[in-house]
């Protein structure tokens, strides 16, 4: 072979060999991104009292935006309107209730799709700060915790060391948190902060044994990855209470003066002496109730308020800056420990930076003007014009039967079982909804003679011989109804959850809890006879074919007065309408100030509760429920209809009585 040949084979080898090694090198080795990740950390500087972000100082101005108060399809939309008002991070609670609604069932998909949440805000550039609780309270049933908890184990005491409500955290953790694993800020992803509880100084336990299981359960799948911290007021010793050794503390208030918020960070720092300063809930509104004004929070104050933190280096998550709807039957309710229950409206606007609907308010401008002062927010083009509403051509609704019927029992009843004492809505396996309670009346000696409902959970509607004579409420104080001898001898009570209490939660079972009696007399001596031999008939209105099944069934058994009173039961109503292709299909509200009390479907989707007292007086119908084609539309009416049966629409909200707070 040729001598020059074989050098220049050679030569080709080693610089093969070379190429190969190298080649092999880059291969093997992390790439740039690669390396991102492998340095990525979010810490907390005590010396210099900030957040780091890989290394560098870091502050957030968060919103909380609870995903399960809005449709999905609207989900990215609303975080780039979140983030165009200046914020670089979105707050969520996750509500357990939502995802594992019966005990060993699971729901990720749709509204509770958590993960595409998430994903959604890494892509639109948010951080995420989880709240996971597992208590959460924010106004939905039962602070989030499941309502089958109570039934599964009678007197079970959550948020304390409990061990089956231990058991039940550890089995729910492992099944949410592995969800997170590869969100996690120092796993590459977005999430930065997982809090341990929600406010649990106020709760009062101050378990210890909870608090440590909890933050050890958390940390098994978190890992140093994200921060771990808890909230709680600064009132009394809440702080303190709430507290876990190795876990940061934040705080949460409202609107305050300067001296106010001076106050409010020296208690933090009695507690925790070093580290970044954080508001978890500096409140833009408030909650409201049914029956009581609506709450509002002026804008100018608040903003100096949010002025005054970002100037002493705090960081702030608004409560809320999106607050939404609660559909279905997941509002909660509250009694502040004063003894009065208290159900919380259908709409969660909150008088937030973005109203119910998800556009941008007064306040959102005037906030992100100061945010803007202290971190970079995005262009003002970037902010979204308002979305296009549209008032529907009113409707005519067709009622169909009363839910008491023998076709609303067959269709709509379910779970019927007899029982000679009063069943709650956890012993008949049912979460929301109504359950009807019957039974004989005794021979009266007296007439009228009371009816007593001793521990009515919430609101009842009484019928003797199928015919409305009363109701009675716990809101209200109203537990005894006179009844005359000629009205009848059965007694039907149908008794409507209105929902359970989600702050300072206690065992808030539903239905009715302890007896039925009737005022007797014997020899001039007032006495109660206690009413036995129930036949107890559950309603969820969980299933929507059960609606379409009653829309085939006759429509022959219910009756309305002169006044449009349903005499025999709550009247499920159904109309249908067509929106054609060159139509645009747009955000609308039912005026629902002539119809009294009940709750609406629409395509399927249960919207939420309606009452006339107010102060909501529209049922907000967001567009993506909508559809070209036709559209249906079930109102159950549980006592009193327009009497021309008439839907009316319009272009925006109407609450009435506001006030501010």
């Amino acid at each position: 072979m040729n001598k020059k040949y074989c050098i220049a084979i050679i030569v080709v080898i080693v610089v093969a060999a070379i190429i190969g090694t190298v080649l092999g090198i880059l291969l093997t080795s992390p790439s740039a991104d690669e390396n991102e990740v492998a340095i990525r950390a979010f810490t907390i500087n005590h010396e210099t009292n900030t957040f780091e972000m890989d290394g560098k100082p870091f502050r957030y101005v968060a919103g909380s935006f609870h995903y399960f108060r809005a449709l999905p399809q609207t989900w990215r939309q609303k975080l780039k309107t979140l983030k165009a008002g200046g914020l670089n991070a979105v707050d969520i609670y996750i509500q357990w209730s939502l995802h594992n609604p019966e005990d060993g069932v699971y729901h990720w998909d749709g509204i509770a799709n958590i993960q595409q949440f998430v994903e959604i805000a890494e892509e639109e550039g948010l951080y995420v700060i989880l709240r996971p609780g597992p208590y959460i309270c924010a106004e939905i049933d039962n602070g989030g915790l499941p309502y089958w908890l109570a039934r599964k184990y009678p007197g079970i005491k959550v948020r304390t060391k409990d061990e089956n409500y231990l058991f039940e955290v550890g089995k729910w953790y492992s099944m949410l948190m592995p969800i997170f694993e590869k969100h996690l800020y120092g796993n590459g992803g977005n999430i930065i902060m997982v809090q341990i509880e929600n406010e649990y100084g106020a709760f009062g336990a101050c378990d210890e044994v909870y608090k440590e299981f909890l933050r050890d359960e958390t940390f098994r799948y978190t890992n140093d990855k994200a921060i771990l911290f808890t909230t709680d007021r600064p009132i009394g010793d809440e702080l303190k209470c709430g507290q876990v050794d190795d876990v940061f503390v934040t705080t949460d208030f409202g609107l305050s003066n300067f001296t106010e918020v001076q106050s409010h960070f020296r208690k933090l720092r009695d507690i925790q002496p070093t580290g970044p300063l954080v508001n978890t809930e500096f409140y833009t509104g408030w909650l409201t109730h049914w029956q009581e004004p609506n709450a509002r929070r002026g804008a100018a104050d608040l903003a100096k308020t949010l002025d005054y933190m970002l100037l002493l280096g705090a960081n702030v998550d608004f409560y809320m800056y999106f607050g939404g709807t609660n559909f279905g039957f997941w509002a909660g309710a509250n009694d502040w420990g004063i003894g009065r229950y208290m159900a919380d409206i259908t709409s969660y606007d909150y008088d937030a930076p973005m109203d119910e609907a998800g556009n941008p308010t007064a306040k959102y401008r005037t906030f992100r003007e100061i945010i803007q002062k202290y971190i970079k927010v995005s262009d003002e083009s970037d902010i979204p014009e308002k979305q296009k509403t549209m008032s529907l051509r009113a409707l005519t609704l067709e009622p169909i039967n009363s839910i008491l019927s023998s076709e609303g029992r067959s269709t709509l009843g379910s779970r019927q079982t007899k029982s000679s004492t009063l069943l709650t809505f956890e012993q008949m396996r049912q979460f929301s909804g109504f359950i009807l309670y019957e039974t004989e009346l005794p021979k009266f000696t007296r007439d009228p003679s009371n009816l007593v409902i001793t521990d009515l959970r919430d609101r009842a509607l009484i019928y003797v011989d199928g015919e409305f004579v009363g109701a009675m409420s716990r809101e209200n104080y109203i537990s005894t109804l006179p009844i005359s001898a000629n009205f009848g001898s059965r007694l039907s009570i149908l008794v409507e959850n209105q929902g359970r209490i989600n702050f300072q939660i206690a065992d808030d079972y539903k239905g009715i809890r302890d007896r039925v009696r009737v005022q007797s007399f014997h020899n001039s001596q007032q006495s109660y006879t206690t009413l036995t031999d129930w036949i107890i008939t559950g309603y969820p209105f969980d299933n929507y074919a059960d609606l379409e099944a009653l829309l085939k069934s006759s429509k022959e058994d219910y009756r309305i007065d002169a006044s449009g009173n349903a005499l025999d039961g709550p009247i499920v109503f159904y109309t249908e309408f067509n929106i054609d292709e060159d139509e645009e299909i747009a955000d609308t509200y039912w005026d629902t100030t002539d119809w009294d009390k009940g709750f609406i479907f629409v395509n399927g989707f249960n919207l939420g509760r309606y009452w006339s007292v107010g102060p909501q007086i529209t049922m907000y119908i967001p567009k993506d429920i909508l559809k070209y084609g036709k559209n249906e539309i079930y109102v159950v009416e549980l006592q009193k209809a327009p009497l021309n049966f008439k839907m009316n629409f319009l272009n925006g909200p109407i609450f009435i009585n506001d006030e501010a707070v």
